[in-house]
């Protein structure tokens, strides 16, 4: 790849393989994979407890669904009473998204930093995704538990990911006019699947 900066976001349905992918991309493109890892660095920023962003990592409560599109790019201040809230944990966890973004080639996974970053030429959006039964098959061999109890897993962690987007960005989470690259992991392995995202990526870096 060439020294140009490149920024690579990763949404992905539970069972889809998302995170193995983001990892199996950063060895072959030689880039850090933010995870959880966005977590304790907005700890480290903020001073507030990492098991605190932990509880409403990729979640909201039900009780909040009645707004949308809450993201707004700023933190505020300790000195405010809702410094510890939810929705400034997202803001603190963004605000982290785009420091890193704005030093470093990288994958970010989830969290919404496709929207978060979105008016940066040098972002590219992936959205990872299999059918009902490709994740269940995957997620045999990765969770232990019955099939109803995986199929139940799945659906509600799906939800929690939805809800969770379309709180704090007003869109729907697997609609692909949101995502610049959507793949479906059903139809080959992981090598296969890191060739295609590579020659996408490399095809689309010509024009960035």
């Amino acid at each position: 790849m060439e020294d140009k900066k490149l920024v690579i976001t990763i949404a992905r349905s539970y069972g889809s393989g998302g995170l193995t992918l983001a990892k199996k991309l950063g060895i072959e493109l030689g880039l850090p994979v933010y995870d959880r890892e966005i977590l304790r660095r907005a700890s480290d920023q903020s001073g507030i407890s990492e098991e605190l962003f932990g509880e409403v990592d990729e979640c909201v409560k039900k009780i909040f669904m009645s707004s949308k599109g809450k993201y707004k790019g700023i933190p505020l201040t300790p000195e405010n009473s809702a410094f510890t809230s939810n929705d400034n944990l997202f803001e603190i966890q963004a605000d982290v998204i785009k420091k890193i973004a704005n030093t470093e080639s990288c994958i970010f996974v989830g969290r919404c930093a496709d929207y978060i970053l979105k008016d940066r030429p040098y972002v590219l959006s992936l959205y990872f995704y299999a059918s009902e039964a490709d994740c269940l098959e995957r997620l045999r061999k990765q969770v232990f538990g019955t099939d109803e109890e995986l199929l139940k897993r799945m659906h509600e962690i799906d939800k929690h990911r939805s809800d969770y987007y379309r709180y704090y960005t007003g869109k729907d989470w697997n609609d692909a006019r949101n995502y610049d690259f959507c793949l479906d992991t059903g139809v080959m392995d992981y090598d296969k699947l890191i060739e295609v995202v590579k020659s996408y990526i490399e095809i689309k870096n010509r024009d960035m």
